[in-house]
């Protein structure tokens, strides 16, 4: 299940007594964070060369969303006002299968921002990153007014953060709004998160009922406001603290971390710390 999908966070991993493997948690440097920033169309121009590539036969996401297609007209969802319901419906029933893409696609995303190279030669789910990126912002537009959601996740590792510091996921994190569900996944770290610009899923999960899914973005970052342990669990309490990316519309212009802003064919956008906006 996707809940389980991956480490929570990139972060440095140490061995303590007895070799039990701990996280600290950071701002995730070498995760692939574009936003794809009002360059929707000219993105969606350069999808189908692209596609070519990551649709190979047999593979995981070909296999994905041959399955999501079949799934698709007893389980789009009750949202009707979006740019493209029946791709943010693959996209997103693609994602949450229980199958090999998923735990794939977000270790390759937590190491792929590693270096303009690394993204433009290792990285083979340039696709699913856009798509999946755009499908959160729909979902969430599709509301109305976006609002922050108190979510849960749980993980079977140790992870390490102080009070005050800012982290990342560095992936697109998986987590419930129901407590018991993320418990259900482990509880060698609970995080309990007041998260922004995450988007509910249920709807076009594979498993709607089950997980109240909340899917994370990799660029939103997050304030530790509180850790607590109880026996071998640790309790970490994130509260939004906006987003963050180094990357911006890399794709398009093989942009470099930390650039700032760019121009290039009608496109804006920049890489930066923010913290406004942490309403949604």
């Amino acid at each position: 299940l996707v809940l389980l999908a991956g480490t929570l966070a990139t972060g440095t991993h140490r061995r303590e007594g007895g070799g039990a493997v701990t996280i600290v948690l950071s701002t995730a440097p070498s995760s692939f964070d574009d936003q794809y920033l009002r360059c929707h169309f000219n993105v969606m121009r350069a999808l189908p060369a692209l596609s070519r590539t990551e649709f190979v036969p047999a593979g995981d996401f070909a296999e994905a969303w041959s399955k999501a297609a079949a799934l698709w007209p007893n389980r789009w969802g009750k949202i009707t006002t979006m740019r493209d319901l029946r791709t943010v419906s693959y996209t997103l029933l693609a994602y949450t299968m229980e199958e090999g893409l998923y735990p794939e696609f977000n270790r390759a995303t937590r190491v792929a921002g590693r270096s303009r190279r690394e993204y433009l030669r290792s990285f083979p789910f340039q696709v699913l990153h856009f798509l999946l990126t755009e499908a959160l912002k729909d979902v969430r537009s599709a509301r109305g007014r976006p609002r922050c959601l108190h979510v849960y996740r749980g993980v079977t590792v140790r992870s390490v953060a102080g009070p005050g510091r800012i982290v990342r996921f560095g992936q697109f994190a998986s987590s419930s709004l129901l407590r018991n569900v993320s418990a259900s996944y482990g509880t060698g770290t609970v995080f309990e998160v007041d998260a922004c610009y995450g988007a509910e899923v249920r709807h076009f999960s594979s498993y709607p009922e089950e997980e109240e899914e909340v899917l994370i973005p990799p660029f939103e970052t997050f304030r530790v406001t509180n850790v607590t342990h109880r026996g071998k669990e640790t309790h970490i309490q994130l509260r939004s603290h906006g987003v963050h990316s180094n990357y911006s519309w890399a794709w398009l212009r093989g942009d470099v971390p930390g650039a700032g802003t760019l121009q290039w064919g009608g496109c804006g956008g920049h890489g930066g710390w923010g913290s406004a906006g942490t309403g949604g």
